[in-house]
């Protein structure tokens, strides 16, 4: 993972607005413990804690880069609340559960996904249920306003699936009451794509997961692509996978998995490029294999 902007946002926020600096750190305190519950849920999935999350905001920075100082406080608050928020659908509770299903639209899921568990719902659709437990549970986290408020869920639920192009649901130019607007576009692109390359070795942990007593066949192959991917790097006209595997298997599927990550990238591209004053200048995923098959 390229280092060159650590800390970009975050020193950012303090420097342009302390108040709000001072939202987000309090508002991370609370949420490391939120975030841990998917564990119950999914003891055996990738790593969705606040460690992920800090990985989503370094990857956030690295894209940015030097269009940082073109981003608001607004923007910036909004945009680092959403890394933190966007996977709290992971670990809901029960009773929150059945209360937001009933609120989301599933279209013709459940025709096409006739076996589906409740942990299968959840995971298909976690950033509805985030978008949903942000909402419920705001007043937790001291956020400032409605407006905050609105672009925090938008951007914690725009990670995934949603339409970006939505004039609706994701106006270039959202007015907040400090007299800045908020890009919705650009910042749930960035937190989309910076989720989508967190794929690394590291988001495995060996302190959480003993990946030898996996005996589910897709999380055998999940974690296979992870440990095989021992690097993420971010330039300016694309991402680069760095890959050690002599498994062939592996590999053809971390190449799937690149044509999937590329497919997320035009969108974002065409999303932000086509409609914002933004650029996204990623262009293309590469595979670099380290080692060469013998």
């Amino acid at each position: 993972m390229s280092n060159d902007y650590d800390y970009a946002m975050e020193r950012r926020l303090r420097e342009l607005n302390l108040e709000l600096h001072n939202r987000f750190t309090e508002s991370v305190f609370g949420l490391q413990h939120i975030l841990s519950n998917y564990l119950l849920i999914f003891p055996t999935f990738t790593d969705h804690t606040e460690l992920h999350s800090l990985n989503v905001i370094d990857f956030c920075n690295s894209i940015i880069g030097s269009q940082l100082e073109t981003l608001n406080a607004d923007e910036i608050y909004s945009l680092l609340m959403g890394c933190y928020f966007h996977d709290t659908g992971m670990g809901i509770k029960e009773k929150d559960y059945e209360e937001f299903a009933k609120q989301i639209d599933f279209g013709d899921y459940f025709e096409t996904h006739k076996d589906a568990s409740i942990p299968d719902i959840i995971r298909d659709f976690h950033n509805e249920f985030s978008g949903l437990f942000i909402k419920k549970y705001s007043a937790l986290f001291d956020i400032p306003s409605e407006e905050h408020l609105n672009a925090i869920i938008q951007i914690s639920r725009g990670h995934r699936k949603t339409d970006l192009t939505d004039e609706n649901e994701y106006p270039i130019a959202m007015p907040v009451e400090s007299g800045n607007t908020i890009c919705y576009p650009y910042l749930s692109a960035l937190i989309r794509l910076a989720d989508e390359i967190d794929v690394a070795v590291g988001r495995n942990l060996s302190f959480l997961y003993d990946s030898g007593t996996l005996t589910n066949k897709k999380d055998i192959i999940e974690f296979g692509k992870h440990e095989a991917i021992k690097d993420v790097f971010v330039y300016k006209d694309k991402f680069v996978l760095s890959v050690d595997t002599e498994d062939e298997f592996v590999y053809n599927n971390i190449k799937k998995m690149s044509k999937k990550m590329q497919k997320t990238l035009d969108e974002c591209r065409f999303a932000v490029n086509g409609r914002t004053p933004h650029t996204l200048t990623q262009e293309f995923i590469e595979i670099k294999r380290i080692k060469e098959t013998k």
